[in-house]
């Protein structure tokens, strides 16, 4: 028989803010945060714990940041170093186990069972891996150590900042019981408010309905939160979590009805989605825009391409020809999705003929341009990666003040996932 699992949730203290004061000493200690200008509609995306003290917050408009906390420091994000970091403690993680399920730039959980007589208890790996992480990047990390995924991340938050949390088999209802209902996975502010009409608050009264109750007032979701206020969750810790789709969009702090700039904006993030898709090995066949008005109504527009692509142009030739299909209108969103993605070493169609006569001319010709289009961006991607991300850009927004890598900005990765989806925060 297999013994108990062991689980750990690493999950590093205000991720993005702690970087800026490690890469820039004036700034520690100080109430520090990392995000968007207080004109339009600038937002948090991570805040130091002296920041948090005045009651600041990730996803807090600035505005109200700078009302809690006028001497409050600001300062905009940088992702390519946050990425860098990201990918060093990822590597400290796999020392100790191959069973690493990264949830975000910040966070992962790790498998640890089995791995005693290598690296000593569960306490002790949490300790290694923190100061690993410690010594080489010079950041702090939380790691909450449990039976359970969701355990295990319960005892990181509980353990913040800067410290290890255990919660042992049998100290689970000691545990949760006087806890919020809010912290179940699952239960958000609406769930919270149909919980609280029943007389729900506390995890301990959760717990006390049947599950069929629960399950009769709110579906397949109720067994699941039912079984988590019980300290169940069967979930396994999954090293692999395949991409679903990569997106990029931008709140502007401003409604915008230009739409050559907006145009600009879709070349913009069109090159960032294929620099990513080429990052990770794959390659896009879907397309999909989408445009929010100034009354938040909004639409999407999407194009299936005759062949995968990791290439900007042709991503951006594909938006821009969605964008011609989006009613005019003052806009104060616009982002770009790909999705339907490939492995870049998923064979494709090839030439039965010489010549290519099995394709039309103008398929050929266009095939040939993306295979030069590939060969250059081979060495673009390489002086990117070394320089960083504004090193190479197109010639047609040289002059421009970056939109990405602002808060509103922020990209995101959909992950196709076999289990409950995790909650998602801009940082922690």
């Amino acid at each position: 028989m297999t013994g108990p699992t062991t689980v750990l949730h690493v999950d590093m203290d205000a991720f993005y803010a702690s970087i800026e004061e490690r890469d820039d000493p004036r700034l520690r200690g100080r109430a520090v945060c990392v995000g968007g200008t207080p004109e339009g509609r600038g937002v948090i995306a991570s805040a130091s714990y002296a920041a948090r003290k005045f009651g600041v917050r990730s996803a807090m408009p600035t505005r109200q940041a700078l009302a809690l906390c006028p001497e409050l420091v600001l300062v905009p994000p940088d992702f390519d170093k946050y990425i860098a970091a990201s990918r060093h403690i990822m590597a400290i993680f796999l020392r100790y186990t191959p069973l690493v399920e990264p949830l975000s730039l910040d966070e992962a959980f790790l498998d640890v069972t089995g791995t005693e007589h290598l690296f000593g208890t569960p306490i002790d790996i949490a300790g290694s891996i923190k100061r690993d992480i410690l010594r080489e990047t010079r950041l702090v990390a939380s790691v909450g150590v449990a039976s359970s995924k969701f355990l295990a991340k319960l005892a990181s938050d509980l353990s913040k900042p800067d410290g290890v949390r255990v919660i042992a088999p049998g100290e689970e209802r000691a545990v949760l019981d006087p806890l919020p209902v809010s912290v179940i996975f699952g239960v958000g502010p609406r769930t919270a408010k149909r919980l609280e009409a029943l007389g729900v608050r506390t995890v301990a009264d959760l717990a006390s309905l049947s599950r069929d109750h629960v399950m009769a007032r709110f579906g397949a979701s109720g067994a699941w939160i039912h079984d988590l206020a019980h300290g169940i969750d069967v979930r396994r810790v999954t090293p692999r979590r395949d991409e679903k789709s990569f997106s990029q969009e931008r709140t502007f702090p401003e409604d915008v009805t230009d739409r050559e700039w907006l145009k600009r904006r879709l070349l913009e993030f069109s090159e960032e989605l294929a620099y990513r898709l080429r990052s990770h090995g794959l390659k896009a066949r879907t397309v999909t825009i989408k445009a929010r008005y100034w009354n938040f109504k909004t639409v999407t527009r999407t194009k299936t391409l005759d062949a995968a692509t990791h290439l900007g142009a042709r991503v951006y030739s594909a938006s821009r020809e969605l964008f011609e299909r989006v009613p005019n209108g003052a806009l104060r969103l616009l982002g770009i999705q790909v999705s339907g993605l490939e492995d870049v070493r998923t064979p494709a169609q090839g030439q039965l003929f010489p010549g290519g006569a099995l394709f039309p001319k103008g398929e050929s010709r266009e095939r040939a341009r993306d295979e030069k289009l590939e060969r250059a961006q081979e060495g673009l991607d390489r002086l990117r990666a070394k320089f960083g991300a504004r090193t190479v850009i197109p010639a047609s927004l040289l002059g421009e003040r970056p939109t990405l890598g602002v808060p509103g900005s922020e990209p995101r990765i959909d992950l196709a996932l076999d289990d409950e989806p995790e909650p998602t925060t801009h940082s922690v």
